[in-house]
């Protein structure tokens, strides 16, 4: 009885989850709400974003997929494709992709960063220096006119935007035409900027006379 008071207020807490006969530790255990509650903000816009990036990704090719909420997105989208190599620093896109068989999925090394279930420092940067992947897609906090492509993230692998033949921006139109802390590329930097179709008017004429933008359905 006292096991059984004490599982259920570990399964209270979040710590666990009660299954017949005993209890699992939580899946996310040690990341910050804040992942899982941005990974629903601008859920649709993100799903769309994903399945549009995904497209541009061909049976046989390399990408490298960044660390973050719209970028699992992608992962998400590319289960079910075949003899394609993913090359993160995201465990939450490893965990995505544990199951799929026909791809191949090559984690950089790293110091584990539990808010954003990813790795960091030196030695992602080095494994990111010995790749050219066919692709990068990465996301975005901000993207200002006025100061570039920004982030958050004083962390931020800026080696991944050399770690690929052409650079993907998926970032939802909420983020576009803000600021965030700090700056990791300009927006003439980015070969496409797929973002969805929360953005028209004015702003879209304007990101288009930088690069080219997709817009997901």
């Amino acid at each position: 009885m006292t096991i059984r008071r004490d599982l259920h207020k570990l399964a209270e807490t979040g710590l666990v989850i009660r299954i017949p006969g005993g209890a699992r530790i939580e899946r996310w255990r040690g990341m910050e709400r804040s992942f899982t509650e941005r990974l629903e903000k601008m859920s649709p816009a993100k799903r769309s974003i994903g399945a549009a990036a995904a497209q541009l990704v061909k049976d046989g090719e390399s990408v490298v997929l960044d660390s973050g909420t719209t970028t699992l997105y992608v992962a998400r989208e590319l289960r079910n494709r075949s003899h394609v190599v993913v090359i993160t620093f995201s465990l939450a896109v490893l965990e995505e992709l544990s199951t799929a068989e026909a791809l191949r999925v090559e984690l950089t090394g790293g110091v584990y960063r539990a808010s954003s279930h990813d790795l960091i420092g030196h030695a992602v940067g080095q494994s990111l220096n010995a790749i050219y992947a066919d692709s990068v897609i990465f996301g975005a906090a901000a993207v200002s006119f006025e100061r570039g492509v920004m982030v958050h993230d004083p962390d931020a692998q800026r080696e991944m935007l050399r770690a690929g033949r052409k650079k993907i921006l998926v970032v939802d139109s909420s983020k576009i035409g803000m600021d965030a802390t700090y700056r990791l590329c300009g927006i003439e930097e980015c070969d496409l900027i797929v973002t969805d179709s929360g953005l028209a008017g004015p702003e879209l004429e304007r990101l288009r006379r930088i690069t080219e933008v997709q817009i997901a359905n």
